[in-house]
């Protein structure tokens, strides 16, 4: 039989040259090398902490912060790794850390200094939360505002001559409120700042920020891009000018640096991340579905319900789902709620998220922390599910069984 298949539109798919691949190949092949003393197809884990220098290192290449000398600044397994993430988010370079926490440290720590204003999201991850609102003012006597990032009004009014960043999460944690980071990169430029935002809750192939206009994504590898609760890492992607100096500023004068092991952990995570990411957002999508109709719930957000009031922005910038975070929160008194987390026998409280298995996690949060999040969450605490990979049908059942242990079968 003489089958005759369409020619591709563009040029012959070459896994050494990330620029022909299309789809999710990328995921596959970037940042991957072959080992030219073994001949081992998959990038070694190279366990050193220096690099063999010339003879004379005045001939090493000056402004290279990738150049291999001392592992703190620089390692294999990490260039590998920086390559993969710059390309998976369309940007010109990426620096990798230890830990998300301290991509983010690096980013601030090299961007901004005393007397600078930031204007923060009054969602934030709460080490983030904290950051912003102790450690920076305290430390480094930076000001900061937190502001409804969903308003474009409300962080119009809050830029100061001395506004030097916005920083966000495209999806908020734990309140997934929804950023339009299209706008935010607007007003920022508008004002000589820069926009920041965490993307940890929507990795690449669901939105790239860079190409609406933001000037730095930030990562924690340990969820979603190494997705198997192994490794920690983070990881701070954009300009190459900018990326740069977040290197020589944060890496190699202050450390950080992710350890080798933990590089190669999360490149070997990543190649199945658009895989993953698909399953998540589709059992996210059924198990927000079932909180939702369920009357015993009191209260749901998710951007994938048509209900919710961050759907139309979340639809617009993210694409092929809406994430794997669902957040909900139950009436009743606190210890009904902690009876509902205990009473469950496939999902896990824990913290984090990403992982292969689905993890809850319930607190109630002080005012301060709260003050940006919708009513029922203030006034019953907050319960995040952070959804795995296992059949949505045997989530939904351990849920369902959990709430008719504490409030009875469902009218």
């Amino acid at each position: 039989m003489n089958t005759e298949y369409p020619s591709p539109a563009g040029p012959r798919p070459d896994k050494h040259d990330h620029a022909t691949l299309t789809g999710d190949t990328w995921a596959v092949h970037g940042g991957n090398r072959t080992d030219e003393t073994t001949g081992a197809i998959r990038t070694p884990i190279v366990m050193a902490n220096s690099y063999r220098l010339p003879a004379d290192p005045a001939g090493l290449a000056e402004g290279d912060p990738d150049l291999l000398v001392y592992t703190r600044e620089s390692g294999a397994n990490q260039l590998g790794l920086q390559d993969k993430l710059a390309r998976a988010e369309h940007g010109e370079a990426a620096a990798v850390f230890s830990t998300g926490m301290a991509a983010l440290h690096g980013a601030l720590f090299t961007i901004l200094s005393p007397g600078d204003h930031v204007i923060a999201s009054d969602v934030l991850y709460g080490g983030t939360f904290d950051l912003f609102s102790s450690l920076l003012p305290e430390k480094m006597g930076i000001e900061v505002d937190f502001v409804d990032i969903t308003d474009p009004d409300a962080v119009r009014a809050a830029i100061r001559p001395s506004t030097r960043l916005i920083h966000t999460e495209v999806v908020g944690n734990p309140d997934p409120k929804v950023a339009d980071i299209a706008v935010l990169a607007r007003i920022a430029h508008e004002h000589d700042a820069l926009l920041s935002v965490d993307s940890t809750f929507t990795p690449p192939p669901l939105v790239r920020p860079l190409e609406h206009g933001v000037d730095l994504v930030i990562h924690s590898l340990t969820k979603y891009i190494n997705g198997h609760g192994d490794a920690m890492g983070g990881a701070v992607i954009g300009s190459r000018e900018l990326v740069d100096a977040i290197k020589y500023g944060a890496l190699h004068h202050v450390g950080g640096a992710i350890a080798p092991f933990n590089a190669w952990l999360i490149m070997r995570g990543s190649l199945t991340l658009p895989l993953r990411l698909q399953r998540h957002c589709e059992n996210a999508q059924a198990v927000a579905e079932f909180l939702a109709a369920d009357p015993r719930v009191a209260h749901v957000a998710y951007p994938g319900l048509t209900g919710d009031p961050h759907h139309a922005a979340a639809s617009v910038q993210l694409s092929g789902g809406y994430g794997g975070v669902v957040s909900f929160t139950l009436a009743g008194d606190p210890a009904d709620r902690v009876r509902f987390i205990e009473d469950l026998r496939l999902i896990t409280p824990a913290v984090s998220l990403g992982h292969d298995e689905t993890l809850i996690a319930y607190e109630a949060y002080p005012p301060e922390r709260a003050a940006g999040f919708s009513q029922p969450f203030r006034e019953h605490g907050l319960i995040r599910l952070a959804i795995g990979l296992e059949s949505s049908q045997d989530l939904i059942a351990d849920l369902d069984a959990a709430l008719t242990t504490v409030y009875g079968p469902a009218a």
